[in-house]
């Protein structure tokens, strides 16, 4: 038996009273696995690994030996901080045994700062060579088998805008915004912080932010720009000043710290900031940005009306252009707009608004955007006390997945909660929209789990889904090793069928894995969980955010890459060749290596696998993405799937080869026992911070898709 533990660290602190944590911006951590060598004078310990750098909430495997250390550094990124700690694995593995198999645990660091770390304790079988078993060529439960699930990573947000690059923060101290000046108001409220700069806003006045991002205020890019724009280069005047009584700093709007000389104030506009700060103000002494914003913002709104005018007098006048002064112009009806096809409105072509006169363009686009399922009118809209919740079915970061039941109807739903303040912590706002659009949208594709309606409380976000209580592949797979070549055939095709859907409407699904694709109480598949898609991806569109499960990130993607639906025929890959040969292509024993082995290495296709399914596994490994089976050829036209009748296979007509075992609508013995076994309750929010959530930005969250009280469509 090979232990090896699972860590992550998802939280630094240092000491607030020190003058040192100002300097703290965005600290890292790097991890170095150690191993003990005998030498002739004595044991050394010699890094043999890669170095790695796990993103905060994340997880990585470390194996266990005698004398393996784990060497921890945490930086920031102006690599003045330092602080550091070395933990024994063995001493750690041991300590997760004593907590039942897992630990959380502060760990101190020198000189000072300590990190929130979580491990748990994992054993691999392995043979007499220290090998994972095998028998008969294929693998048994080692160290690749499908024997854990592995949640899905995604790389933090980054906006940029006029060369900042803000992300969501929470401020662990009041502090203003750099823009209007205001308080970012309330405990651990979030806004969001240029992670160069430095420079501290609302999460509202990110679209008035005017200054560019800079080093240096001093000639640098910025100034030149609003020199040749704005005729705008009016340096700060900063004195070095004594502060009586609590200030803020105007740029990161944290507190200036000491008793004397704790900052700089402006002789001109009484601008107060650290010394750090005072390098990276930019030249707009006596310049209110939010006004200014505001100012250009209207010039350009009159710009476009003034255009749209002008191409309606041209249409509706006489021949030539001619102006609205100009007599003989027949003007257009007043207060009509119509909403043109940009990105930032796509979903409201050939939407009109009527009103008076004086009415803006910028009131017009207020509207509430439609749905891609529009309730009816007379749909009743539901609360969590129309529900019973009876069984926990999964948990994650995210929330939780409930079994429920409709107390007016009786039905069973899958309800799926997830907590506001992780959704806000996480920037995840726009991707929980995204989950719930794509779902309605669902209901098209027989293949594609179905929303029946969403609603909200103050502290959660609520999906109600059609329950499938078939259990997922990942579930299934575990209990057989393997699927036979007609099964895998099966699912693999009626996953193309619900891949290809979504490609057709512009969404990269980007989660693919065994976990996410369930089936109903007949044996088809649903592919569930939509929050990593990306919507409007048509044509030659790329996209680069990195994210998925690591087992199914497509090299493109670890390669910082943009790219496009090809991705998702990679995970289609892995996925298929878990399903046929009972573990994972790529492998490594950290998250560094394997991803290093995603990046260059080719699978082991076992002798006894079939010419075709080895064929189509080496199209869909192909590394090149525009060269990739699923994006460059017909993949229903592989051999593959000769015996495959699409028409029939695409109305749910081609019988399954294998029927989940149900004993009743409400069976839940095909899901997970440590799920099931737990008391279904909602997670308790820490009031102050949902106290803090900002709740107009969920506006427009809760719907009813008028298939509710109706079976889904088969």
């Amino acid at each position: 038996m090979s232990p090896f533990l699972r860590i992550g660290f998802s939280k630094f602190e240092m000491d607030p009273g020190l003058a040192y944590h100002e300097e703290v911006l965005n600290p890292y951590c790097a991890v170095y696995m150690k191993e003990a060598i005998d030498t002739e004078k004595g044991q050394v310990h010699k890094q043999k690994k890669p170095t790695m750098y796990p993103p905060w909430s994340t997880t990585f495997d470390a194996h266990v030996h005698p004398g393996r250390i784990m060497h921890v550094m945490v930086k920031d990124r102006t690599a003045e901080l330092k602080s550091e700690a070395t933990v024994a694995l063995d001493s750690l593995a041991t300590q997760c045994k004593k907590e039942n198999g897992k630990l959380e645990t502060w760990l101190e660091l020198k000189p000072q700062g300590r990190l929130l770390m979580e491990a748990k304790y994992y054993l691999e079988k392995t043979d007499a060579a220290g090998q994972p078993e095998e028998e008969s060529g294929q693998m048994r439960e080692g160290l690749f088998a499908l024997h854990q699930r592995r949640g899905a990573i995604k790389q933090a947000k980054v906006h940029v805008v006029k060369c900042h690059e803000f992300s969501a923060t929470f401020f662990p101290q009041p502090t203003f915004c750099s823009v209007c000046k205001e308080f970012v108001w309330g405990l651990n409220k979030q806004g969001y912080q240029c992670r160069q700069c430095n420079a501290a806003i609302h999460k509202k006045c990110i679209d008035k932010v005017i200054a560019k991002c800079t080093g240096s205020a001093i000639n640098s890019k910025e100034t030149m720009i609003h020199k040749e724009r704005f005729k705008i280069d009016m340096p700060h005047r900063f004195r070095v000043y004594n502060y009586k009584s609590p200030t803020f700093c105007e740029h990161c709007g944290t507190l200036l710290w000491g008793l004397a000389k704790q900052g700089l104030k402006c002789e001109e506009c009484c601008m107060n900031v650290h010394h750090k700060c005072q390098k990276k103000v930019a030249n707009l002494c006596g310049i209110n940005q939010k006004l200014m914003a505001e100012a250009l913002a209207m010039i350009e709104t009159k710009q476009q009306a003034r255009s749209s005018m002008d191409t309606e007098t041209e249409i509706t006048g006489r021949e030539g252009p001619v102006s609205v002064d100009q007599p003989g112009v027949i003007r257009a009806p007043s207060g009509l707009v119509t909403a043109t096809a940009t990105p930032a409105n796509k979903e409201m072509q050939g939407v009109s608004w009527e009103g008076p006169e004086d009415r803006s363009i910028t009131e017009a686009l207020k509207e509430e955007e439609p749905l891609y399922a529009v309730p009816k009118k007379d749909q009743p809209r539901f609360t969590v006390n129309d529900f019973v919740l009876h069984k926990m079915l999964g948990k994650g970061s995210f929330g939780k997945v409930f079994l429920a039941e409709l107390k007016r109807s009786g039905k069973f739903y899958a309800v799926k909660a997830l907590k506001k303040d992780v959704v806000l912590m996480d920037d995840d706002v726009e991707c929980t929209m995204v989950e719930r659009r794509v779902l309605s949208l669902a209901w098209e594709n027989p293949f594609l789990t179905h929303l029946y309606c969403t609603f909200q409380t103050k502290e959660n976000l609520f999906f109600v889904m059609e329950y499938l209580n078939g259990g997922d592949l990942m579930f299934h797979i575990q209990s057989c090793h393997k699927f036979d070549l007609h099964r895998a055939t099966f699912y693999g095709a009626e996953i193309i069928c619900g891949l290809q859907f979504l490609h057709s409407r512009g969404i990269i699904y980007r989660d693919l894995k065994l976990d996410n694709v369930l089936l109903d109480s007949e044996g088809h598949i649903k592919i569930a969980d939509f929050g990593m898609c990306k919507e409007n991806m048509q044509n030659d569109t790329l996209t680069s955010t990195f994210c998925g499960t690591p087992d199914y990130i497509a090299p493109e993607i670890l390669l910082g890459q943009k790219y496009n639906s090809s991705a998702d025929w990679w995970s289609f890959g892995v996925l298929l060749y878990e399903m046929l040969i009972g573990h994972s292509p790529f492998h490594g024993q950290d998250e560094e290596e394997l991803f290093q082995s995603i990046r260059t290495d080719n699978p082991f296709y076992p002798h006894w696998l079939s010419k075709d399914s080895k064929d189509l596994l080496i199209k869909l490994f192909v590394r090149e993405p525009e060269e990739r089976l699923g994006l460059k050829g017909n993949i229903r036209q592989h051999k593959f799937f000769s015996t495959t009748d699409w028409n029939n296979l695409e109305q749910r007509k081609v019988a399954p080869p294998f029927k989940p075992t149900i004993s009743s609508p409400s069976d839940c013995s095909n899901f997970d026992k440590e799920f099931i076994n737990e008391k279904p309750r909602l997670s308790c929010a820490d009031r102050t911070l949902i106290n803090s959530v900002d709740q107009t930005m969920f506006k427009n969250f809760s719907f009813v898709n008028p298939g509710m009280g109706r079976p889904a469509a088969r």
